[in-house]
Parts: C-alpha cells; sequence; structure tokens
C-alpha cells in the first residue's frame, strides 16, 4: 500500500452520529466526504487492505 493514498478521516464537523431510533450506535461517514479526493478509498482492517470504489453508475463497491 502507498503511504501516499492514505487520507486522514474527515473532522468531526463532517461526521455524523446515528444515533436514531432503532438504528445501531456508530458512525456514518458521507460518501461525498470519503470520495472528495478520488473515487477510491483504501481501508485498512486486520491486516488486511480494502478498496471502496465509486462506480459510474453512483454504485460502491467493497474489493480485497
Amino acid at each position: 500500500m502507498n503511504p501516499g493514498l492514505c487520507k486522514p478521516l474527515p473532522r468531526a464537523a463532517n461526521v455524523v452520529s446515528a444515533l436514531e431510533p432503532g438504528a445501531n450506535a456508530g458512525l456514518t461517514l458521507h460518501s461525498r466526504d470519503l470520495f472528495r479526493q478520488g473515487s477510491v478509498v483504501q481501508i485498512r482492517h486486520q491486516g488486511q487492505t480494502y478498496q471502496l470504489r465509486l462506480t459510474r453508475q453512483d454504485k460502491l463497491i467493497l474489493t480485497k
């Protein structure tokens, strides 16, 4: 993985807490903030790198 491709998460102003009734407590990130710099986001999970891609049809694809 290229360290130059890693971008910090958006600041708290761009993060919305998902505390609506019936929703799992957690963090909600808007895709417009994630993909502000391009159409691919690198995600590190348990030593593996995943890519979250935004397609031309405005769909999301997660690959290992």
